[in-house]
């Protein structure tokens, strides 16, 4: 089966490569398929954002797509940034003023209440119309300075404590054997066999 990730973001694209292996035939990025299409994230949940996203990418191009919809969840925040994490400084995809403003407003929150969590929800939508989706998550602790390169988004700021290390200084297999995406897919994966 061929599947197309409805997803323009480059990093989301080797991630979720990496991850799902040769599982499909065929897997393909927007650009391979020459489509430059933003779907708005309208909804309120991560998964209501999934089904948004590989829905529509699933009618344009009348193949299965999966799409992901992720971000982290601060308690001492009430949950935000949430389905905002994107775009929680303003700009969409700004990954330096979103680390920034997450931490401006944690500053002065000690150690034991900056729990957070890593959520991602999956959605594969299918050319008949039918949709399936799943979660995966990761909790963690929100550091209060970057550590590490690597990885993107907030993962510099987001300390695993499964792998003892933020995932900023994590090599993409350490990230990819624990994250919340691999862990939506994976249980994506489970649902659709």
């Amino acid at each position: 089966m061929n599947i197309v990730l409805a997803t323009n973001n480059k990093n989301k694209l080797v991630e979720m490569r990496a991850i799902l292996g040769n599982i499909f035939e065929n897997i393909y990025s927007l650009s391979d398929l020459n489509i430059d299409v933003d779907v708005e994230e309208t909804a309120d949940t991560f998964t209501g954002n999934a089904i948004l996203k590989a829905s529509e990418i699933c009618k344009i191009t009348n193949m299965t797509a999966l799409a992901d919809d992720s971000g982290i969840v601060v308690d001492a925040l009430n949950g935000d940034p949430g389905v905002y994490s994107a775009r929680y400084a303003g700009g969409h995809g700004d990954d330096e003023k979103n680390n920034d403003k997450l931490l401006e407003n944690m500053v002065g929150v000690p150690k034991e209440k900056r729990t957070c969590r890593f959520v991602s929800a999956m959605a594969i939508c299918y050319p008949d119309g039918k949709c399936v989706t799943a979660e995966g998550v990761i909790e963690g602790v929100l550091l209060e300075k970057r550590d590490g390169l690597d990885g993107f988004g907030y993962d510099p700021l987001f300390y695993s404590t499964e792998l003892e290390k933020s995932f900023g200084v994590a090599t993409s297999s350490e990230k990819n054997s624990v994250s919340h995406r691999s862990r939506a897919i994976k249980n994506l994966l489970e649902k659709i066999k």
